[in-house]
């Protein structure tokens, strides 16, 4: 029996299971119960929760410095510029940005976006376009940007309207199923959309390489972000790809960008940069972004808890320790066996559409019916039905989609996951998906 506490805490008032410590990859309740994190709890932990070298880190410097105004250099920022440029950023992108989150980091990356094309004579470029299936943040821009139906309920008349063009989603792709010519189908769409909205009027194209909780760990066709990255520079833009879920080795590489052959304008991290530490976030811009809006005097602006001295030295150690302990390769290796497990459990199911993803984010997608895909209504609440169920039997899954996108159980656990727990993750998600779909 879960433990469940009812306070005023959070907001919006529900029972809320208790956490009193987290150790490896379990989290503990106050009876002692303990719980697999299979989803590093919002696809955050990386290196796995308890590490005291982290925490004696955060301690000495708290004691140092409690606060430093971020424009300022604290030999913990330094730390983190020193090892984010020592094992993670390529030369491309070193102008960095630290913020104290992903939606923070969003805004302030769109915000480039806008001021650079301003500082070079064409302030007309204001539009951004994102994607329909898609997540970049809880205030009102980010919130706006996202294709995420369900989080602008009672908003949608106050926000903002940006271009939108469709996420690759290659289950469902208009063209048929995993269709040969989906990535042009895809890119096809964002150049009409383009000269559609005219190119001169549009900034920046902000998408996540590799689609997040959202949209259930969507991995696009092999030749979609070649193609977009060329698209970006045929008509100016700039490609900001958002890599709050994906970076620092969730996918099997540094970052998700990496399993193909481009490179960003402006890279957006959040999330595994501090492995749930400390509050993180950050924006890695090229030269060329930098320098213009520096010598046009613009301002970077920073928010009052951006690059915190303690923040930054948990991150400085979680990337060493990552680098230290090579998880990145790790992600990449146990999520491969993580995929094998999960396709033999699931490829004839039929509730499962797929198994999708890449390292160690990955997702299954439930249906009704898996040879027609169609979904089970919105208020039947599979999905959270099925991570409820995973839970009362010692896991933890993250639920995902967007309302319209719907029925993901999403799995990011944290890199040292061992292979004794991979295979009870697939046991219990499957007992979970025949309990609820059957």
């Amino acid at each position: 029996m879960k433990q469940q506490t009812r306070t005023n805490w959070p907001f919006l008032r529900s029972e809320s299971l208790t956490i009193k410590r987290a150790e490896g990859v379990h989290l503990y309740t106050a009876d002692g119960r303990a719980i697999l994190d299979a989803a590093g709890g919002a696809i955050v932990s990386n290196i796995g929760h308890g590490r005291a070298r982290v925490a004696k880190r955060v301690a000495e410097v708290t004691a140092d410095c409690t606060y430093v105004v971020p424009p300022w250099t604290t030999p913990s920022r330094q730390a983190l510029v020193e090892a984010l440029e020592a094992n993670w950023l390529p030369e491309g992108l070193r102008r960095i940005h630290i913020t104290s989150g992903g939606s923070e980091a969003v805004e302030a990356a769109v915000k480039m976006a806008l001021q650079y094309h301003a500082a070079r004579g064409e302030p007309e470029r204001r539009q951004i376009i994102s994607r329909s299936v898609s997540y970049h943040g809880t205030t009102l821009a980010t919130t706006s940007l996202s294709g995420h139906p369900a989080r602008k309920r009672g908003l949608d008349h106050a926000l903002s309207t940006y271009i939108t063009v469709p996420t690759p989603y290659p289950l469902r792709c208009p063209l048929g199923t995993h269709h040969a010519d989906a990535g042009g189908f895809y890119i096809e769409n964002l150049r009409s959309t383009i000269l559609s909205e005219g190119p001169e009027n549009i900034a920046a194209l902000l998408a996540e390489p590799i689609t997040g909780s959202s949209g259930g760990a969507l991995v696009p066709p092999d030749d979609y972000w070649a193609a977009a990255r060329e698209i970006c520079d045929e008509f100016g833009l700039l490609l900001i790809l958002d890599e709050v879920m994906t970076g620092f080795g969730r996918t099997g590489k540094t970052f998700a960008y990496r399993h193909w052959d481009i490179e960003p304008d402006i890279l957006i991290s959040g999330k595994g940069l501090a492995g749930g530490y400390a509050p993180l976030g950050g924006v890695f811009a090229s030269e060329a972004v930098g320098s213009t809006l520096q010598d046009a005097g613009m301002n970077v602006m920073f928010h009052t808890f951006g690059a915190h001295p303690a923040a930054c030295a948990a991150g400085a150690e979680v990337l060493n320790i990552m680098a230290e302990e090579q998880l990145v390769e790790q992600a990449a290796r146990k999520g491969e066996r993580l995929k094998l497990l999960l396709h033999e459990a699931f490829d004839q199911h039929p509730h499962v559409a797929e198994v999708r993803g890449q390292g160690l984010l990955l997702a299954i997608e439930v249906v009704r019916d898996r040879a027609t895909l169609e979904p089970y209504a919105e208020r039947d609440a599979i999905s959270n039905r099925i991570v409820g169920k995973a839970l009362g039997k010692g896991v933890f899954f993250y639920g995902g989609g967007t309302g319209d996108v719907r029925d993901i159980v999403c799995m990011g656990p944290a890199f040292v996951i061992e292979e004794a727990h991979l295979t009870t993750m697939v046991e219990v998600l499957l007992e979970a998906v025949n309990e609820v779909t059957t």
